[in-house]
């Protein structure tokens, strides 16, 4: 997983797919990254993202509990039309800030 931190910011850099098959080292990860640096604030980056299935939602879902019961918020960036309607279809996009824009 790539990442980077700023502050109490934490921005993850999906890859091309996100399904089962990584999602736990995702969430492991993030889990790790937000504990040890105070994150606030998560900013899932779908730049590269082609694919998300359940797996990506509970991702998105997980972090949102974690830094929502401190006050944070959960953006989404970068997203391309497919993304977008799987957020959208899956009720993600009620309790996160979704920034337009196409790849």
């Amino acid at each position: 997983m790539r990442y980077q931190v700023e502050e109490n910011c934490l921005t993850i850099y999906l890859p091309r797919e996100v399904d089962h098959h990584n999602a736990d080292e995702i969430r492991k990860e993030a889990d790790a990254v937000i504990s040890r640096n105070h994150i606030r604030y998560v900013i899932f980056d779908f730049d590269r993202t082609d694919f998300m299935d359940s797996s990506g939602i509970g991702i998105i879902m997980g972090r949102y509990k974690t830094v929502s019961l401190i006050g944070g918020e959960v953006w989404a960036v970068h997203t391309n039309e497919r993304i977008r309607k799987i957020l959208t279809f899956s009720g993600a996009a009620k309790i996160m800030q979704i920034y337009e824009g196409e790849k």
